[in-house]
């Protein structure tokens, strides 16, 4: 599959950003996801056949897009993007014109173990691709609010703290997902791009 986005960062290395393939990538995703870590994902438990299937849906739709990010070669997070007024998200707060959801789950740390301004780097490539890359205005993110660890990651990068919300249940024969407290998060793009 073909990049959708490619950016050197000195001292950090070539992050790319290209489709997921729901069954190429079907186990190294399935490894993280299944991770206790990824608690918050949402899909523990579930199967490797299963995660094939819920992404493999998702590329049916023309609002929400999984990718594979590597650095250097190497697949270092699953990059989520979707249209907030297409998602249960836009039941929560006033959507604008040029947001974008997005969600992000990093990989384990490798055999080193975690480097510092690793995820930073990262985040600043991903949200380069996003606002800049796909001509947003805004990005808007909704981890769990248990997940200190994201909120604190996101803003610390420049995301203003929304509202507390409930994602409601979404129950279709396609895809199930459980109703979600979640802390949204903002990222204009005249924050992380000042003129």
């Amino acid at each position: 599959m073909s990049d959708l986005y490619v950016q050197h960062i000195d001292g950090y290395g070539t992050v790319r950003v290209r489709p997921l393939d729901p069954e190429g990538d079907a186990e190294v995703i399935h490894a993280w996801v299944s991770d206790e870590r990824a608690a918050f994902w949402g899909m523990n438990g579930l199967t490797r056949p299963q995660v094939a299937g819920i992404y493999a849906h998702m590329t049916t739709l023309d609002t929400h897009h999984a990718c594979l990010v590597t650095k250097d070669g190497v697949p270092v997070a699953l990059f989520q993007t979707y249209e907030p007024s297409a998602d249960r998200v836009g039941e929560c707060y006033d959507v604008r014109p040029g947001d974008l959801g997005v969600h992000l789950l990093l990989a384990p740390a490798g055999p080193d173990g975690p480097h510092r301004g690793w995820t930073g780097a990262l985040l600043k490539a991903l949200t380069t691709y996003a606002l800049l890359g796909l001509d947003r205005r805004r990005i808007v993110v909704d981890p769990d609010v248990r997940n200190a660890k994201a909120i604190d990651r996101f803003v610390r990068h420049g995301f203003r703290r929304g509202p507390a919300v409930v994602l409601p249940e979404v129950d279709l024969p396609e895809v199930y997902l459980p109703e979600k407290h979640a802390q949204l998060a903002f990222l204009e793009l005249a924050v992380a791009f000042p003129e």
